[in-house]
């Protein structure tokens, strides 16, 4: 008995618009957007969201008004979601060259935006063409759920007979864009906190109650004692969530455990490591004469500068220990990747191959490699100034971008990008790529720039080779042109690479003109990128707080032992600040609730699903809204020099019992209208958006 040919939703015979120029600058605009909207939540939160479904739907709405074609719809979607997988490898990567030291001077010089345009270049052109080679055999596959492409296809097919969902997405995008503009004029209060002091004390080394109190009312009268002991005072800095649309979303998309994983880093760095450690530091720093402003400065200071690095210890047991939970498939992925190209470049193209199986003929393939590593050679010769490690370097970048580009498409078949551990991947490369410059003679700062463009090219090429396969399989089920959409996808890429270093020069500018500290601080904490600048720097520099990452890379064994879900999760949480991980830990809490409210009301299946569905759809809506309108008054604050509440303010010292009442509208939209579209029980399942 034969196997039955797979048939697409649109068969390959039939002659549908696609690849046309109204369907190429809405998925070209729509990259520039929701990158630089994953960019700044990147930066400030350590997480992205994936692109794939707000660009369905936007793309969807769009056409919709042009009575565009279903083929249009999906090529709109796949330009429009690589910017954000361009962002993704940026991200994690281009400002560990700031915070490292190296562009610390001059971040915003045109000599640094045609670098980082560079790499991201390379790496989108390499990511591409890898996955060209990949595509027939992966997408093939049927072994590969792609659990997030079939999803998009539903969304899509379902959008052909009835609503897209945009509405829902552009009327949060616009209320969360309010709530940034009346935050920024301070209309209320981004968050409260209070510094709350202990007593001074004293801590004796010895058992004997009496010598103790005798040594106390020795030292409170003036005297010294030979009692060994040491003076302690601390305290607690409490905080409120931050009154931030974006990171509920977040919170609210991850859902309640994994968003109390992240809260729970943040109680570890603020409620447990500053206050002890400030509690024997206290007496040393004088904070007994400190104001209530100096009390929250030190303990800022005492968290960035001892707590971060044992979060980045955390981080990097955290990334051992992802790529160790999924060493079976990341094995099968490597060896799927050999056997692949073997069956790619073997089955070359012929001219009478439907129009569905045409993929960008091998030939040019090759060639785009081989530009793509041609220009990576220049740019790790300018970085290292040495031919040798250059070339060393190019060959490391091309071995590990294709096996890593093959696993993270083979990982997205399995559990979808959103879940894909870019990160993780990239920081296994910039070890190798540490070693070996360090073995070839390379130190300094030559040395750690070059290992960062190593991993930057490799991070940019992982991911976006996963968005892409997870969209050419969106392709593949809806009957797409692989040749059209990976075209798209290198002009998607050209543009995104072009721009993208753009909203990072804006929002560490504007941080910095506005008395932040940039890159690696409290507003842009950017906890990947601080990661990767650390290592390298430790690794070939020699420049590393050691002792600090080892206690953090125990740490993150023992939250192994316990059992904790994800390390690297707890670890980020530490990284961040405080009322960032509280407001994503609020989201979660409300998804917490709405899902109870749910099992209360006894939905069905179909019921949850649409409650799911329009729920992320808010949230996303919140997300972009605030990114969007966070950038523009950064651009405004990179040019003025003024945060946005010297142009105009409402209040002097506004009040966070509005503040509140804003948390408490984001929550009521994000209960209320999911449940108002529940749908009756006898309706049937819409396509479930996978998270």
């Amino acid at each position: 008995m034969t196997e039955k040919k797979f048939q697409p939703y649109v068969s390959p015979t039939t002659d549908m618009k696609e690849f046309t120029l109204r369907a190429l600058l809405i998925g070209l605009v729509m990259s520039v957007i929701l990158g630089a909207a994953n960019a700044y939540l990147g930066l400030k939160a350590g997480m992205t969201i994936a692109a794939t479904y707000p660009a369905a739907v936007i793309g969807m709405a769009i056409l919709k008004a042009f009575k565009g074609t279903i083929l249009e719809e999906n090529f709109v979607r796949t330009v429009g979601s690589i910017g954000e997988s361009v962002a993704a490898g940026a991200i994690f990567t281009i400002p560990a060259f700031y915070i490292s030291g190296l562009w610390e001077k001059d971040f915003s010089s045109i000599s640094h935006y045609f670098q980082a345009t560079a790499i991201m270049l390379a790496g989108g052109i390499l990511g591409i063409m890898f996955v060209a080679l990949l595509r027939k055999v992966m997408v093939e596959d049927v072994e590969l759920p792609f659990p997030e492409s079939v999803a998009a296809s539903e969304i899509h097919k379902a959008g052909r007979t009835g609503g897209s969902g945009a509405s829902l997405l552009f009327t949060t995008m616009i209320v969360g864009s309010i709530i940034e503009i009346l935050k920024q004029f301070k209309l209320f209060a981004e968050k409260w906190e209070q510094f709350v002091p202990f007593m001074k004390n004293f801590i004796f080394f010895s058992r004997d109650q009496k010598a103790r109190d005798a040594a106390e009312a020795a030292i409170k009268s003036g005297q010294t004692t030979d009692l060994a002991h040491v003076p302690v005072q601390g305290g607690l800095l409490l905080s409120s969530p931050a009154v931030s649309s974006a990171f509920i979303g977040v919170g609210y998309i991850i859902g309640p455990k994994l968003a109390s994983l992240n809260f729970s880093g943040g109680l570890l760095a603020w409620g447990l490591f500053v206050p002890i450690i400030m509690y024997f530091l206290g007496p040393e720093l004088n904070i007994d004469k400190m104001n209530s402003e100096q009390l929250i400065t030190t303990a800022g200071q005492i968290w960035t500068f001892i707590v971060r690095p044992i979060a980045i210890g955390g981080m990097l047991t955290g990334a051992a220990y992802t790529l160790f939970r999924m060493r079976k498939s990341l094995a099968t992925g490597l060896s799927r990747a050999i056997a692949d190209v073997k069956k790619a470049a073997s089955s070359a193209q012929s001219t009478d191959e439907v129009r569905t199986e045409k993929d960008l003929p091998f030939i040019y393939v090759l060639g785009g490699i081989g530009l793509a590593a041609i220009l990576t050679f220049f740019i790790y010769l300018y970085f290292s100034s040495s031919v040798t490690a250059a070339l060393v370097a190019t060959i490391v970048m091309i071995i590990a971008g294709f096996f890593f580009a093959a696993v993270s498409g083979y990982l997205v078949g399995i559990i979808g990008s959103s879940n894909n551990p870019i990160s993780g991947l990239t920081l296994s490369t910039l070890v190798v790529a540490a070693v070996l410059m360090v073995a070839l003679g390379m130190k300094g700062q030559a040395g750690v720039a070059a290992v960062l463009a190593v991993a930057a090219v490799v991070c940019v090429s992982t991911a976006v080779a996963g968005e892409m396969l997870q969209d050419l399989k969106v392709g593949h089920i809806l009957g797409g042109t692989p040749w059209k959409m990976e075209l798209g996808d290198i002009l998607g890429v050209i543009l995104a690479s072009a721009v993208m270093f753009l909203p990072l020069i804006v929002l560490n500018q504007a941080d910095t003109a506005t008395g932040g500290t940039g890159f690696g601080g409290k507003n842009l904490p950017a906890p990947q990128a601080g990661l990767m600048a650390m290592l390298s720097q430790g690794i070939v520099a020699g420049k590393m707080a050691w002792p600090l990452i080892i206690v953090g890379i125990i740490m993150g064994f023992g939250f192994i032992l316990m059992g904790v879900r994800s390390p690297m999760l707890v670890s980020v949480g530490m990284y961040l600040s405080l009322e960032t991980t509280f407001a994503i830990f609020v989201g979660g809490l409300i998804k917490g609730l709405l899902e109870k409210i749910s099992e209360a009301k006894k939905h069905n299946e179909a019921q949850k699903a649409r409650i799911e569905n329009n729920g992320v759809l808010l949230a996303s809506g919140f997300i972009a809204g605030e990114a969007l309108t966070g950038l523009l008054f950064a651009t405004i604050a990179f040019f003025t020099g003024k945060k946005p509440s010297e142009i105009l303010s409402f209040f002097e010292n506004p009040s966070f019992l509005v503040s509140l009442l804003v948390i408490g509208l984001i929550a009521g939209i994000l209960i209320y209208i999911p449940l108002k579209k529940a749908g009756n029980p006898d309706e049937p399942a819409p396509p479930q958006i996978q998270i």
